[in-house]
C-alpha cells in the first residue's frame, strides 16, 4: 500500500511539475522560471481532476511507476549487498571449526545467518542436508544470529560455548527441535544428554568472549542489512529468507564457476 501511495505521489509531482513548467514558460511578465509556481484553488482542482481521469483511463500508469521503483530498489539493494560482502569478506568466511558443516576445505562457502528458534530456519534443514550430501565442495558456515528474543540468545550463547567441547553440531540438532522457555538448567540437561559437560557449558556461556562473538555476528548482519532469518551469503550474493534446494544449488553452482 505504501508503494501505491508513493507512486501516486510521484505521479502528482510529475503532473504538478508539468503545470509549473507551463506557468514558468508563459510570458506573464511577473513570474520567472526561478520562482516557484503558485497554484490557485481552481488550478489545483483541475490538476487533481487530470490525475483522476488519467488513472481511470489508464491504471497501468500507477503499476508501471510501482514496477520501476521496485526494480530500482532491487538494483540498489543488490549493489549495496555486494559492496558490503566484499568489505566484510574475511569476517563472513571466518568461523570456528565446530560451527562449519559440509567440507571444511570446500571451494565454495555458504554463510547462513540463522536463529535456532526461527521456524523457517528449521524448515531449511532438509534442503541444507540435501545440498551438503550432493555437493561435497560446499563449506557451510553457521552464524548464530539470535533475533527472536531471550530464548534465542541463551541458545546462541550455549552453542558458542559448546565449541569448546566440540559439541556444536550435537547441541544445535537438539535446539532446532526444541520449544518452550529455555533455562540454564534445561540447557545443562540437554548438554549432558549428548555427552557434553553441562556444568562447564553453563560456566563458559558466561565468558564475555561468548557474548562478544554473538555481538560480532549481529553487527555483521547489520552491515549487510540482514533484518531476519534465515539469510544466506553465497559468493557475492545475499539471499534473504527460506528458499528451495534448487535456488541454493543454482547459486552454489554459479559461485563454483
Amino acid at each position: 500500500m505504501k508503494r501505491w501511495i508513493l507512486a501516486g505521489s510521484m505521479l502528482a509531482v510529475a503532473m504538478f511539475g508539468s503545470v509549473a513548467l507551463a506557468q514558468t514558460s508563459a510570458p506573464t511578465g511577473t513570474q520567472t522560471g526561478a520562482q516557484p509556481p503558485v497554484f490557485t484553488p481552481v488550478q489545483r482542482a483541475a490538476i487533481v481532476q487530470i490525475m483522476r481521469e488519467a488513472l481511470q483511463q489508464d491504471p497501468s500508469i500507477l503499476r508501471d511507476a510501482v514496477n520501476a521503483m521496485q526494480a530500482d530498489d532491487s538494483a540498489n539493494s543488490a549493489r549495496a549487498s555486494s559492496e558490503a560482502i566484499a568489505q566484510f569478506h574475511t569476517e563472513l568466511l571466518a568461523s570456528p571449526a565446530g560451527a562449519v558443516a559440509g567440507n571444511p576445505n570446500g571451494s565454495v562457502t555458504v554463510v547462513e545467518f540463522y536463529d535456532t528458534r526461527c521456524t523457517y530456519c528449521r524448515k531449511m534443514l532438509p534442503e541444507i542436508d540435501a545440498l551438503l550430501h550432493s555437493d561435497h565442495k560446499v563449506r557451510w558456515v553457521y552464524k548464530d544470529f539470535p533475533v527472536l528474543g531471550p530464548d534465542s540468545t541463551i541458545e546462541a550463547k550455549a552453542l558458542i560455548a559448546s565449541l569448546r567441547q566440540n559439541g556444536y553440531a550435537k547441541l544445535q540438532a537438539l535446539f532446532m527441535k526444541q520449544g518452550g522457555t529455555e533455562t540454564e538448567d534445561n540447557i545443562a540437561t540437554l548438554a549432558n544428554s549428548v555427552g557434553l559437560n553441562g556444568k562447564k557449558l553453563i560456566a563458559d556461556m558466561h565468558d564475555p568472549a561468548v557474548s562478544a562473538a554473538i555481538d560480532a555476528n549481529l553487527a555483521l548482519g547489520q552491515h549487510l542489512n540482514i533484518d531476519g532469518t534465515p539469510a544466506f551469503v553465497i559468493g557475492d550474493t545475499l539471499l534473504p529468507g527460506a528458499v528451495g534446494l534448487s535456488d541454493l544449488t543454482a547459486l552454489v553452482q554459479a559461485a563454483e564457476k
